[in-house]
């Protein structure tokens, strides 16, 4: 009769057993980390930085922002004289003479009359420009887009007296007609190229799919095309109203004396009015541009404006 085999237990075992590595064995336990010690240099040049940002960025705020308080405070100030920091009494003195004045109440009335009608002109003639841009390829279709440019490539002022001359023959100056059309120059560049843009993101598959159920040509358009495309003319024509509200030079050159907008008004109220209503027609002036910017900020952040220059 044999004696039973008495199991051999080895160092190695027993340390696997209680946890711990045996003296054969390798240790898998990885290194404590080193704590990243960051140079003094590098830590000084980080700090450098974001004082210099810091800086950039106070000087720029005060560079924007610092005029936009001064005419804020000049509109409600009474009586202000340097050296001073702030008005010696406050007062809506000003507001009341400007809206109550029959001159700028007029100029007020027109510049949200020709904005109106200067934007429906242009989208009625420039949309259907756009979207033969857009979806046809033609003879001379890249010179025509770029040729658009070329009223905002060299100083108006130029362009506007030549334009004179024809309209003294068409007898087309002093009149509503020669203002909507000498508006027009600076509008047709942003009904024609973003419009064209958005018309050229719509899918055609969308469009295939549609008449393949049996839709026709306008159907497909309205129903499918145009919703697609609205935010890209919509920004087009806020951009439009835009540049019509605060076109000047030309507006003054056609239309005056008969027609005189807000922003020709301002050579005016420069020269012959008090600083302080000048200040309260220049706030005026701007509230249609900020408030409608808001109202367009998503479409314009998404980028449907700058799709306008993928056209190929």
């Amino acid at each position: 009769m044999t004696a039973p085999e008495v199991p051999v237990v080895r160092p190695d075992d027993l340390d696997a057993r209680t946890g711990t590595a045996g003296p054969g064995a390798s240790s898998t336990t990885p290194p404590p980390p080193v704590p990243d010690v960051a140079p003094p240099g590098g830590l000084v040049g980080r700090v450098v930085a974001r004082v210099l940002l810091a800086a950039f960025v106070l000087v720029l705020g005060v560079f924007i922002l610092g005029p936009l308080v001064w005419l804020a405070a000049r509109a409600f100030s009474g009586a202000w004289k340097f050296p001073a920091l702030l008005p010696g009494e406050w007062t809506l003195h000003w507001w009341r003479q400007v809206l109550s004045d029959q001159t700028l109440g007029s100029s007020i009335r027109l510049s949200f009359t020709f904005a109106p009608v200067v934007t429906v002109v242009s989208a009625v003639i420039c949309l259907p420009a756009a979207y033969a841009f857009s979806r046809y390829q033609f003879p001379g279709r890249r010179v025509l887009l770029i040729s658009l440019f070329a009223t905002n490539a060299f100083p108006k002022i130029g362009l506007f007296v030549s334009i004179a001359g024809l309209f003294y023959s068409l007898h087309l100056m002093g009149t509503f007609v020669g203002v909507v059309v000498i508006q027009m120059l600076g509008t047709v560049v942003f009904m024609t190229w973003i419009p064209a843009a958005a018309f050229a993101s719509v899918p055609r598959s969308l469009e295939e799919a549609a008449r393949d159920v049996g839709a026709r040509p306008l159907t497909v358009f309205f129903r499918v095309t145009f919703p697609l495309a609205a935010p890209g003319i919509l920004v087009a024509m806020i951009l439009s109203f835009l540049a019509s509200f605060d076109e000047a030079q030309g507006t003054f050159l056609v239309g005056a004396p008969t027609y005189v907008t807000m922003p020709t008004e301002m050579y005016t109220l420069v020269l012959n009015y008090p600083e302080q209503a000048a200040a309260v027609f220049s706030i005026l002036l701007s509230i249609p541009s900020v408030v409608l910017m808001l109202l367009v900020r998503r479409h314009v952040m998404g980028g449907h404006l700058a799709e306008g220059f993928q056209l190929r």
